[in-house]
């Protein structure tokens, strides 16, 4: 099954202000999300994982149930329990909006 890749407005911002290099290291790991989205290591739930990225590390949810990745968040190691807390608290929002776009394109 192929998964889709999708942004939060936050990580699209975050995106846009990278480096050309960044921008395709990055897009590789979607084209591998896309794949085979549990590729990176799990963080306290089956769906919420990372994937390292030089320094950085990339920080995704996984909706089985639509077959989509949500792309959340790509920090540094200083803000890593920041990052995750912060997702954690946020999954309500996250998954209104992951439904949001499944209606929207079904």
């Amino acid at each position: 099954m192929t998964y889709k890749v999708y942004m939060t407005e936050t990580f699209k911002k975050e995106f846009d202000k990278l480096s050309t290099s960044g921008k395709e290291a990055i897009g590789k790991i979607f084209l591998q999300l896309k794949e085979n989205p549990f590729v990176g290591d799990a963080i306290k739930y089956k769906f919420f994982r990372e994937k390292r990225i030089k320094e950085k590390r990339l920080y995704y949810l996984i909706y089985e149930n639509f077959a989509i990745v949500l792309v959340v968040a790509s920090k540094g190691k200083k803000v890593q329990q920041e990052t995750i807390n912060k997702t954690i608290s946020l999954l309500p929002e996250f998954k209104k909006y992951i439904e949001k776009i499944f209606k929207q394109e079904n």
